[in-house]
């Protein structure tokens, strides 16, 4: 396990800079196991450096798909964001941190993937995300492109639109823990009618106030 001050999605790609011994010692582990994975879970109090942290219990299997070593022992690597999962139990942190945990798939939509009574739904919330992501891409804010493709696949759309929304990590987490793409795209677009206030805010302000939570 490797938990981060972030929120991984599914499909998301992240890219780390290894430097501590025991995390060092879980990137050689995941290159010599067949699946190359290891689990990401939101830190929620303490430091990713050092151990003694809070982590949460819902998170995300990353699979390597780069890694670099470095001259001194460092790696840098690239993963991406597979199955959510959920904690069992923590186990001892020997020699990096370990947990029982299982794949804990979405509730499945209809096999058409579309949002049965709302299929204005998608489009609605791919509207309000890359309007959110366009005025926080205003205020130098770190997010991604607002003009990006959105999958027409439900579940992938879920998780891309939260990743392209301005949004903190706890609001990220809250909306992992979704039971499935639906409630999730609905939970979202409830919280971005207070991000788009909040930015718009911002842009009359001169851009000094407060950022929306995103680390």
């Amino acid at each position: 396990m490797f938990p981060l001050g972030s929120v991984l999605l599914p499909g998301e790609v992240l890219p780390l800079h290894v430097f501590e011994p025991r995390y060092r010692k879980l990137v050689v582990d995941c290159v010599e196991s067949p699946d190359h994975s290891f689990g990401v879970t939101l830190i929620e109090r303490g430091s990713e450096v050092g151990g003694g942290d809070q982590r949460a219990t819902v998170g995300t299997l990353a699979r390597l798909v780069q890694v670099a070593e470095l001259g001194d022992g460092r790696f840098a690597v690239v993963a991406v964001g597979a199955d959510r999962i959920r904690v069992h139990a923590w186990l001892p942190d020997d020699p990096y941190p370990l947990a029982d945990v299982d794949v804990w798939p979405d509730a499945p939509g209809d096999d058409s993937g579309r949002v049965a009574g709302d299929e204005g739904l998608v489009s609605r919330v791919t509207q309000r995300a890359r309007r959110s992501c366009a005025l926080a891409r205003e205020l130098g804010d770190p997010v991604g492109d607002p003009s990006q493709e959105i999958s027409g696949e439900l579940l992938a759309a879920s998780y891309q639109l939260v990743s392209l929304s301005p949004v903190g990590p706890s609001d990220r987490y809250a909306l992992l823990c979704a039971d499935g793409p639906v409630q999730r795209l609905r939970a979202l677009e409830s919280m971005l009618d207070d991000v788009e206030v909040l930015l718009r805010y911002r842009l009359e302000a001169g851009g000094n106030q407060a950022e929306p939570g995103e680390m």
